[in-house]
């Protein structure tokens, strides 16, 4: 067995695997449409589920449910036109992380989603704060020679059942989440990866906002401190 799952830093942190659907306008960056949340900690040998959240997104005029979206996902312009803002629907989401946990984002090719909470890091500041972990890297590094590494080439690998709804947000975060649980686990019995340290070396994604900028290109001023009084934590 392999010293991951009893390093104290992996089992000090949540794991908040992520998921959005989103709209792709032309000549704008994606749109949200949908986001799901589920929250993890390594607890006594078994992984325990500490919260989940999801919430569709009302999209821009300039970024409309197409027909193709629609067939992809089932989510019509109807449902997300009745849907909450960006400011509201993320707002709730980013109140739920907590200045005294530790966190890291889980994602199915991560740089989708950092791009995404990137771009709406007004409404969610500490969500855009966290960095990720993607689970691409970490399956090709484990388990190397599958034709591909899309989601539904890992569900198969794993026998992991294909849910109705793939390609809505909360489906697709359960079985990242599946995923991601097999993944540790080889990594564990195999003693490939030793503590968190080694584990986002190979497969961590520093959030855009803590990427350093150079102050003398860029004169920006440093967002303040987000109000984390009154969260609804997990």
């Amino acid at each position: 067995m392999g010293g991951l799952t009893q390093d104290p830093e992996f089992l000090a942190t949540t794991f908040v695997i992520i998921d959005f659907e989103a709209t792709t306008p032309t000549g704008y960056p994606a749109q949200p449409v949908e986001v799901a949340a589920l929250a993890l900690r390594y607890q006594d040998a078994d992984w325990t589920p500490v919260g989940r959240s999801t919430s569709l997104i009302r999209p821009p005029a300039f970024a409309p449910v197409t027909p193709a979206f629609t067939a992809q996902t089932g989510l019509t312009a109807e449902q997300v036109r009745l849907a909450p803002t960006p400011a509201d629907a993320l707002g709730a989401l980013d109140r739920r992380f907590t200045a005294d946990n530790r966190y890291l984002l889980v994602a199915q090719h991560a740089a989708t989603e950092a791009n995404l909470i990137h771009n709406q890091r007004e409404h969610c500041p500490t969500l855009a704060s966290i960095d990720l972990l993607d689970t691409i890297p970490l399956a090709k590094h484990l388990i190397p020679g599958l034709p591909n590494y899309k989601l539904d080439t890992l569900l198969a690998h794993f026998s992991i059942e294909h849910p109705a709804d793939r390609h809505r947000a909360h489906a697709d975060v359960d079985v990242t989440a599946q995923v991601f649980i097999r993944l540790i686990a080889a990594a564990n019995d195999n003693a490939q990866l030793n503590d968190l340290a080694e584990l986002m070396k190979l497969a961590g994604r520093t959030a855009k906002c803590n990427i350093p900028i150079q102050g003398e290109l860029f004169d920006i001023k440093p967002p303040g401190e987000p109000d984390l009084r009154g969260r609804n934590s997990w």
